[in-house]
């Protein structure tokens, strides 16, 4: 598979070779085919591997913050909210949608999609998504509603000190990095983007796939935990005990220290946490698709540890806080 054998899956495929049964062939005596192979393979030929999911080709990111105006133009505004909040408090011109009918109200669209959410993170999931359909220029409204008011503002009353003081919080190294398997997974499709038309929509029927902060916090070996911060604020912030840090995390590797997707457990419930729940929804839903069972950290270290003295940006109530925008109050 390119560059993910090349730097990581060596070892894993001369295994394969020395240990082949008759199990792992097809009838006719072809090995078998792994649909998450086929995929991650046609991920990479078009030029879809995660890192171009967080950052379209065009250099546009999943998010977008609220106009300083409050007039979002050229939109086609997706609220995945429920229809009672959605009927008290809008943007002008969204529509409402339950997010696993995104892929239905997409195709309506004629404008770049926004979607939009209580704080962001489930619209990021969905935006994972829809840029793996097709929609390459979907975005989320970063913060979700929250940012638009503090009338719809769903942050504050979440931002915490979970991890201040807690026995499973560590300031020590990154734990050395490990090769294993892919994941597998059935399907129907044989096809590169067959399989990934049918994995996007069997992972928005599954819903937004999370994990609570305290419940990780509390047994963190119960997880395969990949902290996604840069080196410094890895050690600065400090981490859940035994997390990994793997960014960037790709398919195909660019350099030889990048982290592959070989470096990830698919026999474990992957948890991503980043410091808004934002990026990790959108990692979460890209592994989701590839085969891993995948769940991000709901407002991540916002949750973890908002108090923290290291954030220089992204700390919801420090440089980050809801904006007094007007929005519409009724079902249209």
């Amino acid at each position: 598979m390119k560059n993910l054998f090349r730097y990581s899956f060596l070892m894993l495929a001369i295994s394969a070779m020395l240990f082949t049964g008759c199990k792992d062939d097809g009838d006719d005596g072809t090995p078998a085919i792994n649909p998450a192979e086929v995929l991650m393979d046609h991920l990479v030929d078009i030029d879809m591997d995660l890192n171009h999911v967080i950052k379209n080709s065009a250099g546009q990111k999943f998010v977008m913050g609220p106009p300083s105006d409050g007039v979002i133009t050229g939109k086609h505004i997706i609220d995945i909210r429920s229809a009672e909040k959605f009927g008290a408090s809008h943007i002008q011109g969204a529509v409402n949608v339950d997010f696993k009918n995104i892929l239905t109200e997409a195709a309506n669209a004629t404008d770049p999609i926004l979607v939009v959410c209580y704080t962001g993170q489930t619209a990021c999931y969905a935006t994972s998504l829809l840029r793996l359909y097709g929609y390459h220029d979907a975005q989320a409204l970063k913060w979700g509603m929250s940012s638009w008011s503090g009338t719809t503002d769903s942050w504050t009353p979440q931002i915490d000190d979970l991890a201040d003081g807690h026995n499973n919080w560590s300031y020590g190294s990154e734990p050395e990095r490990k090769v294993y398997d892919l994941p597998t997974f059935t399907s129907t499709a044989t096809t590169g983007a067959d399989i990934l038309k049918e994995r996007v929509e069997y992972v928005i029927s599954q819903g937004f796939k999370t994990a609570g902060a305290g419940d990780v916090l509390a047994t963190p070996t119960n997880y395969f935990i990949n902290n996604y911060f840069n080196t410094t604020d890895y050690g600065a912030f400090g981490h859940i005990d035994g997390a990994k840090r793997l960014l960037p995390l790709l398919i195909d590797p660019i350099e030889p220290a990048d982290a592959s997707m070989t470096n990830l457990d698919p026999s474990k419930d992957i948890v991503t946490y980043c410091y808004t729940g934002q990026t990790s929804a959108v990692i979460s839903a890209y592994l989701n698709v590839i085969g891993y069972d995948a769940y991000s950290l709901t407002f991540g270290m916002n949750k973890l540890f908002n108090s923290n003295s290291n954030w220089t940006t992204n700390q919801w109530g420090g440089d980050s806080n809801s904006k007094d925008f007007s929005f519409c109050t009724d079902s249209h």
